[in-house]
Protein backbone atom coordinates (compact mmCIF):
# COMPACT_ATOMS: atom_id res chain seq x y z
CA UNK A 1 0.00 0.00 0.00
CA UNK A 2 2.83 2.62 1.10
CA UNK A 3 4.69 2.16 -2.34
CA UNK A 4 1.56 2.20 -4.43
CA UNK A 5 1.07 5.72 -2.45
CA UNK A 6 4.80 6.71 -4.02
CA UNK A 7 3.24 6.51 -7.45
CA UNK A 8 1.16 9.44 -7.11
CA UNK A 9 3.28 12.00 -4.68
CA UNK A 10 4.63 14.52 -5.95
CA UNK A 11 6.33 15.66 -3.04
CA UNK A 12 7.91 15.30 0.77
CA UNK A 13 7.51 16.54 3.72
CA UNK A 14 10.22 19.03 4.41
CA UNK A 15 11.51 16.85 7.32
CA UNK A 16 11.95 14.04 4.59
CA UNK A 17 13.69 16.71 2.09
CA UNK A 18 16.26 17.60 4.72
CA UNK A 19 17.34 14.47 6.13
CA UNK A 20 17.90 12.92 2.83
CA UNK A 21 20.02 15.69 1.55
CA UNK A 22 21.94 15.48 5.01
CA UNK A 23 22.34 11.47 4.14
CA UNK A 24 23.26 12.79 0.77
CA UNK A 25 26.60 14.35 2.59
CA UNK A 26 27.07 11.39 4.63
CA UNK A 27 27.06 9.14 2.38
CA UNK A 28 30.28 11.17 0.67
CA UNK A 29 32.48 10.51 3.82
CA UNK A 30 31.66 6.86 3.82
CA UNK A 31 33.46 7.15 0.19
CA UNK A 32 36.38 9.22 1.95
CA UNK A 33 36.63 6.29 4.80
CA UNK A 34 36.45 3.18 2.54
CA UNK A 35 39.38 4.63 0.26
CA UNK A 36 41.62 6.17 2.97
CA UNK A 37 41.48 3.55 6.09
CA UNK A 38 40.75 -0.15 5.06
CA UNK A 39 42.65 -1.37 7.93
CA UNK A 40 40.20 0.21 10.86
CA UNK A 41 36.71 -0.70 8.54
CA UNK A 42 37.72 -4.27 8.87
CA UNK A 43 37.98 -3.67 12.78
CA UNK A 44 34.78 -1.92 12.69
CA UNK A 45 32.80 -4.62 10.43
CA UNK A 46 34.41 -7.64 12.86
CA UNK A 47 32.36 -5.76 15.69
CA UNK A 48 29.51 -4.31 14.17
CA UNK A 49 28.57 -8.20 12.57
CA UNK A 50 28.55 -9.11 16.46
CA UNK A 51 26.29 -6.22 17.45
CA UNK A 52 23.68 -6.89 14.83
CA UNK A 53 23.40 -10.36 15.51
CA UNK A 54 22.49 -10.12 19.14
CA UNK A 55 20.75 -7.29 19.16
CA UNK A 56 18.54 -8.08 15.96
CA UNK A 57 17.47 -11.08 18.10
CA UNK A 58 17.02 -9.39 21.53
CA UNK A 59 14.53 -7.16 20.08
CA UNK A 60 12.77 -10.40 19.72
CA UNK A 61 13.37 -11.68 22.94
CA UNK A 62 15.91 -14.14 21.59
CA UNK A 63 19.12 -13.89 24.04
CA UNK A 64 22.30 -15.82 24.40
CA UNK A 65 25.08 -16.12 27.00
CA UNK A 66 27.44 -13.46 27.11
CA UNK A 67 30.36 -15.79 27.23
CA UNK A 68 29.00 -17.58 24.36
CA UNK A 69 28.62 -14.59 22.30
CA UNK A 70 31.95 -15.17 20.51
CA UNK A 71 31.45 -18.35 19.49
CA UNK A 72 28.27 -18.52 18.94
CA UNK A 73 28.80 -15.82 16.32
CA UNK A 74 32.32 -16.38 14.83
CA UNK A 75 32.96 -19.89 15.84
CA UNK A 76 32.29 -23.50 14.48
CA UNK A 77 31.18 -25.37 17.58
CA UNK A 78 27.92 -26.54 17.74
CA UNK A 79 24.92 -24.55 19.28
CA UNK A 80 23.37 -25.54 22.39
CA UNK A 81 19.50 -24.33 21.79
CA UNK A 82 17.64 -22.30 19.38
CA UNK A 83 18.15 -18.57 20.53
CA UNK A 84 22.09 -20.03 19.12
CA UNK A 85 21.09 -21.14 16.43
CA UNK A 86 18.75 -18.06 15.55
CA UNK A 87 21.78 -15.98 16.56
CA UNK A 88 24.32 -17.48 14.38
CA UNK A 89 21.93 -18.19 11.49
CA UNK A 90 21.71 -13.97 11.54
CA UNK A 91 25.25 -13.86 11.27
CA UNK A 92 25.19 -16.01 8.58
CA UNK A 93 22.49 -14.26 6.81
CA UNK A 94 24.36 -10.80 7.72
CA UNK A 95 27.81 -12.75 5.61
CA UNK A 96 25.99 -13.08 2.51
CA UNK A 97 24.68 -9.32 2.63
CA UNK A 98 27.81 -7.68 2.56
CA UNK A 99 30.02 -10.07 1.28
CA UNK A 100 28.21 -10.45 -2.18
CA UNK A 101 24.92 -8.18 -2.33
CA UNK A 102 24.17 -8.77 -5.81
CA UNK A 103 23.90 -12.20 -5.35
CA UNK A 104 20.37 -11.19 -3.38
CA UNK A 105 18.00 -9.35 -5.95
CA UNK A 106 14.89 -7.95 -4.09
CA UNK A 107 13.07 -11.31 -4.93
CA UNK A 108 10.24 -13.52 -3.73
CA UNK A 109 13.21 -16.21 -3.76
CA UNK A 110 15.81 -14.14 -1.74
CA UNK A 111 13.49 -13.01 1.02
CA UNK A 112 12.43 -16.89 1.83
CA UNK A 113 16.33 -17.91 1.98
CA UNK A 114 16.74 -15.23 4.24
CA UNK A 115 13.99 -16.22 6.69
CA UNK A 116 15.02 -19.78 6.25
CA UNK A 117 18.60 -18.33 7.57
CA UNK A 118 17.43 -16.55 10.74
CA UNK A 119 14.94 -19.58 11.68
CA UNK A 120 17.59 -22.56 11.64
CA UNK A 121 15.68 -25.82 11.57
CA UNK A 122 12.15 -25.00 12.54
CA UNK A 123 9.80 -26.81 10.55
CA UNK A 124 8.39 -23.66 8.61
CA UNK A 125 11.88 -22.11 8.09
CA UNK A 126 11.44 -19.93 4.33
CA UNK A 127 7.94 -20.44 4.68
CA UNK A 128 5.19 -17.82 4.04
CA UNK A 129 2.42 -18.66 6.89
CA UNK A 130 -0.13 -20.88 6.40
CA UNK A 131 -3.04 -19.06 8.89
CA UNK A 132 -3.89 -15.25 9.77
CA UNK A 133 -2.10 -14.17 12.42
CA UNK A 134 -2.77 -10.55 13.99
CA UNK A 135 0.34 -8.37 16.16
CA UNK A 136 -0.70 -8.74 19.59
CA UNK A 137 0.15 -6.69 22.23
CA UNK A 138 0.86 -8.38 25.40
CA UNK A 139 0.26 -7.00 28.71
CA UNK A 140 2.63 -7.46 32.11
CA UNK A 141 -1.01 -7.85 33.71
CA UNK A 142 -2.33 -10.33 30.91
CA UNK A 143 -4.15 -8.07 28.89
CA UNK A 144 -3.85 -8.16 25.30
CA UNK A 145 -4.93 -5.81 22.23
CA UNK A 146 -4.62 -6.25 18.46
CA UNK A 147 -2.10 -4.07 17.65
CA UNK A 148 -2.01 -4.55 13.59
CA UNK A 149 -4.30 -7.26 11.56
CA UNK A 150 -2.11 -8.56 8.94
CA UNK A 151 -2.65 -9.34 5.48
CA UNK A 152 -4.51 -12.89 5.66
CA UNK A 153 -2.41 -15.99 4.99
CA UNK A 154 -4.43 -16.61 1.43
CA UNK A 155 -3.21 -13.19 0.16
CA UNK A 156 -0.10 -13.54 1.47
CA UNK A 157 1.82 -15.17 -1.60
CA UNK A 158 0.18 -12.51 -4.30
CA UNK A 159 1.21 -9.53 -1.70
CA UNK A 160 4.66 -10.30 -1.62
CA UNK A 161 4.58 -10.84 -5.20
CA UNK A 162 2.85 -7.45 -5.91
CA UNK A 163 5.74 -5.64 -3.05
CA UNK A 164 8.27 -6.93 -5.11
CA UNK A 165 7.35 -6.00 -8.20
CA UNK A 166 6.42 -2.32 -7.20
CA UNK A 167 9.93 -2.00 -5.21
CA UNK A 168 12.13 -3.80 -8.42
CA UNK A 169 9.97 -0.40 -10.83
CA UNK A 170 10.32 1.96 -8.65
CA UNK A 171 14.10 1.59 -7.81
CA UNK A 172 14.81 1.27 -11.78
CA UNK A 173 12.72 4.51 -12.84
CA UNK A 174 14.42 6.45 -9.53
CA UNK A 175 11.44 8.89 -9.43
CA UNK A 176 11.44 8.80 -5.91
CA UNK A 177 14.59 8.66 -3.82
CA UNK A 178 15.69 4.89 -3.54
CA UNK A 179 16.00 5.90 0.59
CA UNK A 180 12.62 6.57 0.45
CA UNK A 181 11.25 3.49 -1.39
CA UNK A 182 13.29 1.01 1.09
CA UNK A 183 11.42 2.46 3.65
CA UNK A 184 7.81 2.08 2.26
CA UNK A 185 8.54 -1.55 1.32
CA UNK A 186 10.09 -2.34 5.11
CA UNK A 187 6.57 -0.57 6.50
CA UNK A 188 4.70 -2.60 3.56
CA UNK A 189 6.17 -6.12 4.86
CA UNK A 190 5.65 -5.51 8.43
CA UNK A 191 2.20 -5.27 7.43
CA UNK A 192 1.82 -7.69 5.11
CA UNK A 193 3.57 -10.26 7.86
CA UNK A 194 4.04 -12.98 5.46
CA UNK A 195 6.15 -15.51 8.04
CA UNK A 196 4.54 -16.98 11.09
CA UNK A 197 7.53 -15.65 12.98
CA UNK A 198 10.84 -13.81 12.89
CA UNK A 199 9.14 -10.80 10.06
CA UNK A 200 10.99 -8.18 12.35
CA UNK A 201 14.51 -9.86 11.70
CA UNK A 202 14.11 -10.59 8.34
CA UNK A 203 12.30 -6.49 7.82
CA UNK A 204 16.38 -5.49 9.40
CA UNK A 205 18.27 -8.42 7.02
CA UNK A 206 16.26 -7.02 3.97
CA UNK A 207 16.76 -3.27 5.17
CA UNK A 208 20.62 -3.33 5.39
CA UNK A 209 20.30 -5.18 2.22
CA UNK A 210 18.49 -2.70 -0.06
CA UNK A 211 20.80 -0.03 1.93
CA UNK A 212 24.17 -1.62 0.68
CA UNK A 213 22.74 -2.28 -2.94
CA UNK A 214 21.55 1.48 -3.22
CA UNK A 215 25.22 2.66 -2.09
CA UNK A 216 24.51 3.45 1.29
CA UNK A 217 27.34 1.09 3.08
CA UNK A 218 26.89 2.04 6.83
CA UNK A 219 25.37 -1.15 8.12
CA UNK A 220 28.56 -2.82 6.80
CA UNK A 221 30.64 -0.84 9.49
CA UNK A 222 27.87 -0.14 12.40
CA UNK A 223 25.16 -2.01 13.80
CA UNK A 224 21.64 -0.52 12.79
CA UNK A 225 20.01 -3.26 14.27
CA UNK A 226 21.47 -2.10 17.85
CA UNK A 227 20.42 1.76 17.23
CA UNK A 228 16.90 0.66 16.48
CA UNK A 229 17.33 -1.94 19.71
CA UNK A 230 17.95 1.07 21.21
CA UNK A 231 14.82 3.32 20.17
CA UNK A 232 12.68 -0.02 20.41
CA UNK A 233 9.89 1.50 22.46
CA UNK A 234 9.81 4.86 19.38
CA UNK A 235 10.26 1.87 16.76
CA UNK A 236 6.71 0.05 17.88
CA UNK A 237 5.17 3.36 18.31
CA UNK A 238 5.88 4.76 15.21
CA UNK A 239 4.82 1.70 13.36
CA UNK A 240 2.04 1.58 14.88
CA UNK A 241 0.83 4.94 14.06
CA UNK A 242 2.12 4.62 9.91
CA UNK A 243 0.46 1.41 9.95
CA UNK A 244 -2.94 2.68 10.93
CA UNK A 245 -5.78 2.21 7.99
CA UNK A 246 -2.61 1.09 5.80
CA UNK A 247 -5.14 -1.30 4.60
CA UNK A 248 -7.04 1.13 3.17
CA UNK A 249 -3.98 2.78 1.79
CA UNK A 250 -5.40 5.85 3.98
CA UNK A 251 -2.39 5.58 6.39
CA UNK A 252 0.50 7.96 6.99
CA UNK A 253 4.25 6.57 6.20
CA UNK A 254 6.16 9.68 6.40
CA UNK A 255 6.89 9.14 10.84
CA UNK A 256 8.21 5.47 9.82
CA UNK A 257 9.89 6.89 6.66
CA UNK A 258 11.50 9.46 8.97
CA UNK A 259 12.16 7.15 11.63
CA UNK A 260 14.72 4.61 9.69
CA UNK A 261 16.12 7.76 8.20
CA UNK A 262 16.85 9.32 10.99
CA UNK A 263 18.31 5.62 12.04
CA UNK A 264 21.07 5.67 9.21
CA UNK A 265 21.60 9.25 9.71
CA UNK A 266 22.95 8.34 13.43
CA UNK A 267 24.39 5.21 12.01
CA UNK A 268 26.90 7.38 9.74
CA UNK A 269 27.25 10.06 12.60
CA UNK A 270 28.41 6.96 14.99
CA UNK A 271 30.71 5.37 12.19
CA UNK A 272 32.65 8.97 11.70
CA UNK A 273 32.98 9.21 15.06
CA UNK A 274 34.36 5.48 15.64
CA UNK A 275 35.75 5.48 13.03
CA UNK A 276 38.37 8.40 13.39
CA UNK A 277 38.72 7.04 17.34
CA UNK A 278 40.35 3.93 16.06
CA UNK A 279 44.37 5.05 15.15
CA UNK A 280 46.00 2.64 12.81
CA UNK A 281 49.12 1.53 13.47
CA UNK A 282 52.16 2.88 11.14
CA UNK A 283 52.11 -0.35 9.02
CA UNK A 284 48.11 -0.10 8.50
CA UNK A 285 48.51 3.84 7.64
CA UNK A 286 51.45 2.77 5.07
CA UNK A 287 48.94 -0.10 3.26
CA UNK A 288 45.88 2.75 3.55
CA UNK A 289 48.26 4.72 1.26
CA UNK A 290 48.84 2.16 -1.35
CA UNK A 291 45.35 0.88 -1.29
CA UNK A 292 43.80 4.85 -2.15
CA UNK A 293 46.45 4.91 -5.03
CA UNK A 294 45.60 2.08 -6.46
CA UNK A 295 41.83 3.54 -6.45
CA UNK A 296 42.81 6.64 -8.44
CA UNK A 297 41.74 5.66 -11.81
CA UNK A 298 44.34 7.89 -13.69
CA UNK A 299 46.68 10.62 -12.69
CA UNK A 300 46.49 12.07 -9.26
CA UNK A 301 48.26 14.85 -7.47
CA UNK A 302 49.90 14.75 -3.72
CA UNK A 303 47.21 16.94 -2.40
CA UNK A 304 44.73 14.35 -3.86
CA UNK A 305 46.28 11.93 -2.17
CA UNK A 306 46.22 13.41 1.32
CA UNK A 307 42.99 14.10 1.04
CA UNK A 308 41.96 10.95 0.76
CA UNK A 309 44.67 9.84 3.74
CA UNK A 310 43.90 12.14 6.38
CA UNK A 311 45.48 10.32 8.82
CA UNK A 312 49.10 9.70 6.81
CA UNK A 313 51.01 12.58 7.29
CA UNK A 314 52.87 14.55 4.04
CA UNK A 315 56.01 12.56 5.11
CA UNK A 316 54.36 9.24 4.92
CA UNK A 317 52.83 10.07 1.64
CA UNK A 318 56.20 11.05 0.29
CA UNK A 319 57.68 8.01 1.66
CA UNK A 320 55.32 5.31 0.69
CA UNK A 321 55.57 7.05 -3.32
CA UNK A 322 59.40 7.04 -3.22
CA UNK A 323 59.19 3.06 -2.72
CA UNK A 324 56.79 2.97 -4.90
CA UNK A 325 58.39 4.36 -7.54
CA UNK A 326 62.03 2.53 -6.84
CA UNK A 327 59.76 -0.73 -7.47
CA UNK A 328 58.25 1.05 -10.47
CA UNK A 329 54.79 0.69 -9.12
CA UNK A 330 53.92 4.52 -9.67
CA UNK A 331 55.76 7.28 -11.56
CA UNK A 332 55.71 11.10 -11.88
CA UNK A 333 54.49 12.80 -14.42
CA UNK A 334 55.78 16.39 -15.09
CA UNK A 335 58.14 17.87 -12.78
CA UNK A 336 58.20 20.67 -9.81
CA UNK A 337 55.49 20.99 -7.33
CA UNK A 338 52.65 20.44 -9.06
CA UNK A 339 53.83 17.40 -11.01
CA UNK A 340 51.10 14.51 -10.72
CA UNK A 341 51.36 10.76 -10.35
CA UNK A 342 50.36 7.85 -12.45
CA UNK A 343 49.66 4.10 -11.67
CA UNK A 344 51.82 1.54 -13.89
CA UNK A 345 49.33 -0.82 -13.77
CA UNK A 346 51.42 -3.86 -14.89
CA UNK A 347 53.39 -3.35 -12.02
CA UNK A 348 53.86 -6.41 -9.44
CA UNK A 349 55.09 -4.76 -6.59
CA UNK A 350 52.52 -3.33 -4.30
CA UNK A 351 54.02 -4.21 -0.90
CA UNK A 352 56.15 -2.18 0.73
CA UNK A 353 59.59 -3.32 1.28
Amino acid sequence: MTLRLLNSLSSFPLSTTWALSDLGELRGMQELFTRSAPQVLKTLKDFALVESAVSSNRIEGVHVDGKRIGTVVFGQSPVRDRDEEEIRGYKQALDRIYSNPASLPITLESIQSLHKLTRGEIWDAGLWKDRDGDIIEKHADGRERVRFQTVPANQTPQAMAELVDLYRDLIRDRIVPPLVVIAAFNLDFLCIHPFRDGNGRVSRLLFALQLVQNGYEVGRYLSLERLIESNKERYYEILETSSLHWHEAKHDPWPYTNYLLFIVKTAYKDFEERARRIKPAAGAKSQAVIEAIRSFPGQFTIAELQTACSEASPDLLRKVLKQLKAQGAVEPVGFGRLAAWRVVLESQYWELK
